[in-house]
């Protein structure tokens, strides 16, 4: 990666975790719960978000008042732009949200002091970002089940809009989840999209300024939903700073691991307090 420039610890005072396709902020109830309890990080001044991106989690929107990347992305861009002048925060995006984690970073460098990517779509500086979405698909021999991908409008203006199917959710994301989890899980999700008509589209990421970005990958080796084969190919592509990875954990290490998550987090954390 390009040379990151040293980051004043006085200056990051947000954690952000950011939810991936069709959930929301809730699913980091575990590690969020954590993270704030920690007297380390209280004693640093940190807090912790979990906000929902646009037609998810709580967010009145629905997906049809969605058409791009970047309005499902605006909640986090907005959170970011409201930070206090100089103020930074750590961004931890998980499976489909290390695509709003790279767009934040692209947009609002200088808001983000560290990019952190839990078993994540994790985009390079060379292709559109579709592309590790359209790798995962090609690559992945998990069957999708019952999953479903469906057309919005019948003019194709809208992007298509994707859904976890029960036996997908039970085989292939939270396989290694308490029963409770899986159960809140089917109760939350909604209908969400993942955007490729728009994604294909876009240029790839700077340099200079997603490219300049600390980053960490934190791989789970149990994921079923981007495979830990997958998850190695992105960090080949585009090399991070650290790599840690998390045993019996599942897509959802956030509830499956949390501990581990918490502690990988709060390793990161440490740097900037």
């Amino acid at each position: 990666m390009a040379d990151a420039a040293p980051i004043s610890s006085s200056s990051v005072k947000t954690i952000v975790l950011v939810h991936g396709a069709c959930h929301g902020g809730w699913c980091w109830y575990k590690v969020a719960a954590r993270l704030r309890s920690s007297p380390s990080l209280a004693a640093a001044g940190f807090r912790v978000l979990t906000p929902d991106l646009a037609a998810s989690g709580v967010d009145e929107r629905r997906l049809r008042e969605v058409p791009t990347f970047r309005d499902y992305t605006a909640p986090l861009l907005d959170l970011l732009r409201s930070l206090p002048d100089g103020e930074k925060a750590i961004l931890v995006g998980h499976s489909f949200g290390g695509l709003s984690v790279a767009l934040a970073a692209e947009e609002l460098t200088e808001k983000v002091a560290a990019a952190v990517f839990l078993c994540v779509f994790m985009p390079d500086r060379t292709s559109p970002p579709s592309r590790v979405v359209l790798k995962n698909a090609e690559g992945n021999r998990t069957p999708q089940l019952d999953n479903e991908i469906k057309p919005q409008d019948e003019d194709g203006n809208l992007p298509a809009s994707f859904m976890f199917g029960p036996q997908y959710i039970e085989q292939n994301v939270y396989q290694l989840c308490s029963n409770e989890d899986k159960t809140l899980a089917k109760s939350l999700i909604r209908v969400g999209s993942l955007f490729l008509e728009d994604l294909q589209i876009q240029k790839p990421l700077s340099k200079e300024r997603y490219g300049s970005t600390h980053k960490f990958y934190i791989v789970a080796k149990q994921d079923r939903s981007i495979p830990e084969g997958v998850q190695r190919w992105m960090i080949l592509n585009n090399p991070v700073e650290e790599v840690k990875e998390i045993d019996d954990a599942d897509h959802m290490a956030m509830l499956s691991k949390p501990d581990e998550v918490t502690r990988c987090i709060m390793d990161i954390a440490e740097k900037y307090s």
